[in-house]
């Protein structure tokens, strides 16, 4: 029987793997969309919404996050497959499905070109450069703003074509707060300004003292 943590891994590798595939339904690679990966994150996540006095705190946290990303992402193929029923919908290959094809690079210039939700116009804005700023003094209880600044992490990376690796929420979080408090013991300041953007092609967090 699959962990909690084994739980949560599983949801967090199907919607990505959803959003893949719905990319390419849209785009017009696959004849129907992905409903078994989307009966299965359902599933989990109506067992750990019922069970939610069994998780931990760091696994409340994630499974929070998730279940935020999830919503956001079937609000937004709910009206593209609206938009397709009404003939609609623009094709198209989102990035997610160009990186499955190896062409990342060239992805990326097609989702500059033609951006068709917020998704990818978020990734475009990153990939042109623009820059997401979070401001933080005690990021053990400002849960939201870390839970932003991850969204913009892994957006930055997906947009940059970059492989997600071991980056969690928990583990992002317990990142966030080591270094806010290493930097207030070591520049005597009382919030760090975090900064994520896309230089050279490669997704960058930066950690900046403020008085």
């Amino acid at each position: 029987m699959a962990t909690i943590d084994e739980d949560l891994g599983q949801i967090e590798r199907d919607i990505r793997q959803l959003k893949i595939e719905y990319d390419q339904f849209f785009g017009g690679g696959r004849k129907r969309p992905p409903t078994e990966i989307e009966w299965r994150i359902d599933l989990l996540m109506k067992k750990y919404s019922e069970r939610g006095g069994d998780l931990k705190s760091a696994q409340r946290f994630r499974f929070t996050n998730l279940s935020q990303t999830y919503a956001k992402y079937k609000d937004i193929f709910r009206k593209k497959l609206k938009q397709k029923e009404e003939g609609t919908v623009q094709r198209h290959f989102g990035a997610a499905a160009k990186a499955i094809e190896a062409e990342r690079a060239r992805a990326a210039k097609e989702t500059k070109a033609a951006p068709v939700d917020a998704e990818q116009a978020r990734s475009q804005n990153h990939a042109e450069g623009s820059a997401f700023r979070m401001t933080c003094s005690e990021p053990e209880r400002e849960s939201e703003k870390v839970s932003k600044l991850y969204e913009a992490l892994v957006s930055a990376k997906q947009s940059a074509g970059e492989d997600l690796g071991k980056l969690t929420p928990e583990s992002f979080a317990e990142f966030v707060r080591k270094k806010t408090k290493h930097l207030q013991k070591e520049k005597n300041c009382t919030e760090v300004e975090y900064i994520v953007e896309v230089v050279g092609g490669q997704a960058k967090l930066k950690a900046l003292v403020k008085a």
